[in-house]
């Protein structure tokens, strides 16, 4: 069976297609087992290749070039990092009509975590902001811009057209102030350091009620450091939001910067996603919501 479309240029992966180029490419690990893994991820499709190993491949030819990125720099990147990331074992070639890339990883264990059921979102907010703040203080030294490496304002008349987009199923003006207020905060004063730039629920996984590893490292790269923030509002409940933030000790400018990244990835993904990937689109609204809320909290009941 295919794995699901959700970009009118993927092509077509299935098992098939990965025993093959297993076969042509890595031998040795081509009589293993190999099992869909059932993710809601946009850009790449994962197949468990035994007990140990998972292939994985672009959808897209947007995220083949991250194929050659991760191979770089996770290996350089892991040593200082508190949790597993994902460890490269074997880099893939186009072949047997597969045009991109591919990877073979270590397998990871752990639950990517679900919205609204974290056992102890205190915890994980301060192992968020452990990765945050030890990926931060990596040497930058000739690391690639991220994907997420612009200004704020490069973003804002997609942003704003999501807004529209989305009139009368979200509260469009609210989202457009809270937007304002990020373009209006100073921007990170410092030299870029190095950004996940992608920690939403999917590219978690949690162990034992505590953050094990943090996966997908396609939008890797150098910029402001308040793209990470996004896990406020993508993973935690608001509850958990002040010990994250607290943590990393970030200011006001950052914290706004990082609410208007998180409202602008989730405006995009809403809207792109709501028929081909219900699963990410229903996180996205969740984040609008969570951002908008805390603009105007709740009443208390």
């Amino acid at each position: 069976m295919s794995t699901h479309r959700m970009h009118t240029d993927e092509v077509d992966i299935d098992d098939s297609l990965v025993r093959r180029l297993l076969g042509k490419r890595f031998p040795q690990w081509a009589d293993l087992p190999v099992t869909r893994v059932d993710s809601a991820g946009t850009s790449n499709a994962m197949y468990r290749l035994g007990e140990d190993l998972v292939v994985r491949l672009p959808r897209i030819a947007g995220a083949a070039d991250d194929v050659a990125k991760e191979h770089r720099w996770l290996p350089r990147l892991a040593p200082p990092l508190p949790v597993a990331v994902p460890e490269p074992l074997g880099l893939g070639t186009p072949a047997e009509g597969y045009p991109f890339p591919w990877s073979v990883y270590r397998w990871l264990e752990g639950e990517t975590p679900v919205i609204g059921r974290i056992a102890d979102p205190g915890r994980l907010a301060k192992d968020l902001a452990e990765f945050v703040t030890a990926l931060h203080r990596i040497d930058p030294a000739d690391g690639p811009p991220s994907y997420r490496g612009e200004p704020l304002a490069v973003r804002d008349a997609a942003t704003r057209t999501a807004i529209g987009e989305l009139r009368g199923t979200i509260d469009a003006d609210a989202a457009a102030a809270v937007w304002d207020t990020a373009l209006e905060a100073p921007g990170w004063p410092g030299p870029p350091v190095w950004i996940h730039a992608d920690l939403q629920p999917g590219n978690l996984l949690v162990a034992r009620e505590r953050l094990s590893a943090v996966i997908d490292f396609g939008c890797l790269g150098l910029g402001d450091p308040a793209v990470d923030l996004i896990a406020a509002w993508y993973v935690l409940p608001a509850g958990a939001r002040g010990a994250f933030r607290a943590a990393l000790d970030v200011d006001e400018a950052t914290w706004a910067r990082g609410r208007g990244w998180a409202l602008s990835v989730a405006l995009m993904e809403c809207g792109y996603y709501q028929e081909t990937n219900p699963v990410m689109a229903a996180i996205a609204h969740h984040v609008i919501d969570e951002v908008l809320a805390e603009r105007h909290p709740r009443p208390r009941m």
